[in-house]
């Protein structure tokens, strides 16, 4: 084993991180440590959608859909991803929020990786480490 490879399966990996594959918060011998870049593999059904705007955005990101239906809300724009490999790229401070309107995977990519917030399972935003 090198521990500098990790392999596994977005998936399975995603379950256990709330989707989240590679960034600042993964353990710092893990070769998924970055400081520079975010990798999410989002697994959403039919009518999930981010249950608060992201405010005030530190990086820039970019979402890919890999299959289903997906729109990206902005302030006085809101984006419709329905072909595989649609995406889009917004960058830092843009507010936003997201619905799945079918079952739905996306690739997201945030760079750089900082701390920033996430969602509970209660609704209240707390700093993501």
């Amino acid at each position: 084993m090198n521990d500098k490879v990790y392999v596994g399966n977005a998936g399975k990996d995603g379950a256990l991180d709330r989707g989240w594959l590679l960034g600042h918060f993964k353990d710092a011998g893990d070769p998924r440590h970055s400081e520079d870049v975010e990798i999410k593999w989002g697994v959403h059904p039919r009518g999930d959608e981010r249950s608060q705007w992201v405010e005030g955005e530190d990086r820039t990101a970019l979402l890919a859909l890999i299959s289903g239906r997906f729109r990206v809300e902005f302030p006085g724009r809101s984006v419709l991803l329905e072909e595989q490999g649609d995406y889009v790229v917004w960058g830092r401070g843009v507010d936003h929020s997201w619905l799945a309107e079918e079952e739905s995977v996306v690739l997201t990519v945030r760079w750089p990786s900082v701390p920033g917030y996430a969602v509970t399972d209660r609704g209240q935003v707390r700093p993501r480490t």
